[in-house]
């Protein structure tokens, strides 16, 4: 039986966005991608929400509508979202949740029966959903997605103590290369040459995301909120870049770009230790962004990163015919 909260549903413009950004801000699972102006900025304002109580607990719902029928999915360039909980009341405590598959002994996850409670208000208000919950949401009813972080609160020596054979390698082989680390590149170029190189792999992501995406990078680099990193050669060519948002938690590796002659020159190797070495010895975690594919999961593991997952969820109860469309 579900544990009775009392969980409201609110639309976008009923939202005490001062409460909301200070949930986020005060949660142990808190993550950018849950602030009131990154879900503005990548939904166009296209999302509703659930909260517990006064703001003690909160889930964004982003939404779009087809066919007449409203569905929550997850916006581009927002790895996850689900419920995040500001540690205020015993209904929103810690406790590790257990199960089949690999869910996560996360000291921030959020007891299972508020996580069920959030899910079933889900459910009552959308008939079709596919959203990514964040580490925090553990349930053995999810499907866990890798993500890797790294927290660089040590010396340099000691990340990069670490650091597997096959990288240490790589970087040996970059130093010989006249490699330049870039800390200000121009942000409409990086951009450029992400969606140049991959937007093929996600062509479901529209013209209208990436212009939102940009929006969202210039809004946060006046906040002070946007890392621009990159490799160039001996000619001054780019050969890697790497944009990341943060916040006081996390540097969030949202988009990494290889140039074909940076990938045969360990140029990404090379940026991404650049950057650990900037930030080694701060208390922050550098947070890789994933991922599923065994390639690049290996690689980020090379770096000493540990996998924190984060989770899949899916109801489909549309009517006949759409349910088998979906």
């Amino acid at each position: 039986m579900t544990a009775h909260y009392h969980i409201r549903y609110l639309r976008r413009r009923d939202i005490d966005l001062e409460k909301w950004d200070a949930c986020i801000n005060l949660a142990p699972n808190g993550l950018i991608y849950g602030h009131s102006w990154y879900l503005d900025y990548m939904t166009a304002g296209s999302w509703d929400a659930l909260v517990l109580d006064d703001y003690s607990a909160i889930m964004p719902l982003t939404w779009r509508r087809k066919w007449a029928v409203s569905y929550c999915c997850q916006p581009a360039f927002t790895q996850q979202l689900g419920i995040f909980t500001a540690p205020t009341s015993p209904a929103t405590s810690a406790t590790r949740s257990s199960g089949p598959h690999r869910i996560s002994t996360d000291p921030h996850s959020i007891p299972s029966p508020l996580l069920e409670a959030f899910l079933a208000a889900l459910g009552r208000r959308f008939r079709f959903s596919e959203i990514f919950l964040n580490h925090g949401n553990a349930h053995p009813s999810l499907v866990p997605q890798d993500n890797f972080i790294l927290p660089l609160n040590t010396p340099y020596e000691t990340l990069a103590g670490n650091y597997k054979k096959d990288l240490v390698k790589n970087l040996k082989e970059a130093a010989r290369s006249p490699f330049q680390y870039i800390t200000d590149p121009d942000l409409r170029q990086v951009l450029s040459l992400f969606q140049w190189r991959y937007q093929h792999r996600t062509p479901h992501t529209k013209e209208e995301m990436y212009t939102r995406f940009e929006q969202l990078c210039i809004f946060l680099r006046d906040r002070g909120q946007l890392l621009l990193r990159a490799i160039t050669g001996p000619q001054n060519e780019l050969l890697a870049t790497a944009l990341l948002p943060r916040d006081a938690r996390r540097i969030y590796l949202l988009q990494s770009t290889v140039l074909p002659a940076g990938r045969t020159t360990a140029a990404n190797h090379f940026l991404l230790d650049s950057l650990i070495r900037e930030f080694a010895g701060q208390p922050i975690i550098l947070d890789f962004e994933g991922s599923e594919i065994p390639g690049i999961a290996h690689f980020y593991s090379n770096f000493g990163a540990t996998n924190q997952p984060y989770y899949f969820y899916r109801n489909n109860r549309l009517p006949w015919p759409l349910r088998t469309l979906k």
